[in-house]
């Protein structure tokens, strides 16, 4: 009986030792230091970054503004649909820490 224990609390142990590490990291990623609204729709990609200029502008360059903003308010500044689900999408992972723009775009092959 006492082994058994042993044996299970070891494992706990093991298993509590790597459970902040994430599970895939093989690699570092590099990630943007300072991200601004057009670091981060750079990072968003998939056309996303042609409306830079227009939503630096509308939110005046502060990334948290445009974190906040809503899809009416996108919708006005005249962005598609698919780019302000995608905006929106984004912005919600950043806010949760989930995702992060890396510093060198992704190669699409």
């Amino acid at each position: 009986m006492a082994l058994a224990f042993a044996s299970h609390a070891r494992r706990l142990l093991l298993a509590g030792a790597g459970a902040g590490a994430p599970a895939r990291s093989f690699h570092a990623e590099p990630y943007q230091a300072k991200v601004g609204v057009v670091e981060f729709l750079n990072g968003v990609g998939k056309g996303v970054e042609t409306h830079a200029a227009k939503l630096e502008e509308a939110v005046g360059g502060d990334l948290q503004r445009l974190l906040e903003a809503r899809t009416l308010r996108l919708k006005k500044l005249g962005i598609p649909c698919k780019h302000r689900k995608l905006i929106l999408s984004f912005a919600h992972k950043y806010r949760l820490g989930l995702w992060k723009p890396r510093a060198e775009p992704r190669k699409v092959e």
